[in-house]
């Protein structure tokens, strides 16, 4: 069951090899039904790679819903079905706890802002009116993962003093009386500008995934405009669809 090292002279970066190698692993029977994987340095001395990258094709993995992390058990293959982020009203914590990981928040800023654009249109106010924004920089294992930045509408009446640490929409709906109901996604790739890049810990030009929805109430009236940049080699965001009758 030892893991089969990286081709050197194969041109594929050493993260994609790692994750191919770990999908081999995990197919192995004793691993489906059960068994711990190797710890991240064992399988970075049979890689033949870096820990770090060990750890980031496992993160992968995880987020893809392949493998669940448990602190003080270790790693294993996940035997039921990963829920979609698109699929569920749930935070970003409760969906990664699912999968056996634990969100850390590194920076939380709430405060007023005047209104961009953007923000202006998505939520239909006058652009420079003034608005709660809530800046968050998340990951796990001690590494920056996502960046995200939501405007809210003045109606929700918040106070700035809420602690976003907990569930968002659960929050939103404690203070306001708010609850999400639909939302308005859109996904671009980009590249990390000098102070995205900083904040994440990536060099300027990394390729990071953009998403940025509007969500709306049970009266179809928008209350939140964000968005959110992830770092591509860090997260993965699947998409489950199904055929109407």
């Amino acid at each position: 069951m030892k893991a089969r090292p990286v081709d050197s002279r194969n041109p594929l970066p050493l993260h994609a090899q790692v994750e191919q190698r770990l999908r081999e692993l995990i197919a192995q029977p004793s691993y489906q039904d059960g068994l711990l994987l190797p710890d991240e340095l064992t399988l970075a001395a049979q890689f033949g790679v870096s820990r770090g990258t060990v750890r980031a094709a496992i993160l992968r993995l995880v987020a893809q819903g392949l493998l669940t992390r448990r602190s003080g058990v270790g790693t294993q293959v996940r035997q039921q079905a990963a829920e979609s982020a698109i699929s569920a009203w749930r935070s970003l914590t409760q969906e990664m706890s699912a999968k056996g990981i634990l969100v850390q928040t590194f920076r939380a800023e709430c405060r007023q802002c005047p209104a961009s654009a953007a923000a202006a249109a998505a939520l239909m106010v006058e652009v420079g009116t003034p608005l709660w924004r809530l800046d968050r920089l998340r990951g796990w294992d001690e590494t920056p993962v996502l960046n995200s930045r939501s405007w809210f509408h003045p109606r929700l009446n918040l106070r700035g003093t809420e602690d976003f640490q907990r569930p968002l929409y659960e929050v939103l709906e404690e203070a306001s009386g708010v609850v999400a109901d639909s939302a308005h996604e859109e996904f671009l790739a980009v590249a990390a500008d000098a102070r995205m890049a900083k904040r994440l810990g990536v060099t300027a030009g990394s390729p990071l995934l953009l998403r940025r929805h509007v969500v709306r109430d049970r009266g179809s009236r928008s209350f939140e405009f964000a968005e959110v940049h992830y770092v591509s080699t860090r997260y993965t965001l699947s998409i489950e669809l199904h055929r109407g009758e």
